[in-house]
């Protein structure tokens, strides 16, 4: 194959990015996971499971022709950026002001959102605010919280949608984040696939939930992590993510992954008394006009 110059390839196209960019995210699952589990909703949902406009995808290919990073964005969602260079984060910076695209931020792994972030404050005259510091963590050995609180795990069924759907506004309004989705929505699509697991109290009562996102690459991500601010520091979550990670090992899954908030530091202590190990830190960075 010829040799080529390193360039960024835009596309609005699903099949094209994953054709030319699949195996380059495949390579890392845990550290692409975002791309990988957006893509594969998007796959099966189509590209109004994340928002009214299609999504925009690119690729930094190097003079081989050989993929080196990779980026996504489904409106209104920042850009999500994988590692790349300080050069080519500009190039791509470059690329997007040139085409008109504007962007509400990016979120990536922290060094390389904090470049992005830096040359499009240059390129565009915008302000980059740095509003989000998350560490990705990987199951190592699960140790279910000893004793458990009372109660069990369960499924969610569709019985439960309208609890579903409230718990998860909820979660997005204590964490800071936009409701981009309709949350009767979100909740059908995670009920429907098995993605939603209760603690709930011998009676029966629902007091914490924990979501994984479906197998994609040999990986699944633990994610919310929700229980109402009145039943927390009852050990409920603990016991409904060590549940979830055990039906993910169950599954098949080569690693179980899940993001913590770095302000957070009773959730990030939590996570690895059960088993979870820090990966790599990621940072998301807000754009002011």
């Amino acid at each position: 194959m010829a040799s080529v110059s390193p360039d960024w390839h835009l596309t609005r196209d699903l099949e094209v990015f994953l054709d030319r960019a699949g195996s380059f995210l495949r390579s890392e699952p845990a550290l692409h996971t975002v791309q990988l589990t957006v893509t594969d909703a998007l796959g099966r949902s189509g590209s109004a499971t994340f928002g009214p406009e299609p999504p925009h995808f690119a690729w930094l290919t190097d003079r081989d022709g050989a993929v080196r990073a990779t980026a996504l964005r489904t409106p209104p969602h920042p850009l999500n950026l994988t590692a790349t260079t300080r050069e080519a984060a500009d190039a791509l910076a470059a690329r997007l002001s040139e085409a008109g695209h504007p962007l509400p931020g990016v979120n990536g792994l922290a060094d390389t959102a904090a470049a992005f972030a830096t040359a499009w404050e240059r390129r565009t005259g915008a302000t980059a605010q740095p509003t989000t510091n998350q560490r990705l963590y990987r199951l190592g050995t699960l140790t279910p919280p000893e004793p458990a609180p009372p109660g069990r795990a369960r499924l969610a069924t569709g019985d439960d949608h309208g609890l579903v759907a409230r718990w998860h506004a909820e979660f997005g309004a204590a964490t800071g984040q936009k409701a981009n989705r309709d949350p009767d929505r979100w909740a059908e699509g995670r009920i429907a696939h098995g993605g939603i697991t209760f603690w709930e109290t011998p009676d029966g009562t629902p007091v914490a939930m924990a979501g994984a996102i479906p197998k994609v690459a040999g990986q699944i991500r633990v994610a919310p992590v929700y229980t109402p601010p009145a039943l927390r520091g009852r050990g409920y979550a603990s016991a409904a993510t060590a549940a979830v990670s055990r039906a993910a090992l169950a599954a098949g899954a080569d690693e179980v992954l899940l993001f913590t908030d770095l302000a957070n530091p009773t959730s990030n202590a939590l996570y690895q008394r059960i088993g979870y190990r820090p990966v790599r830190d990621f940072a998301t960075h807000t754009f002011h006009a």
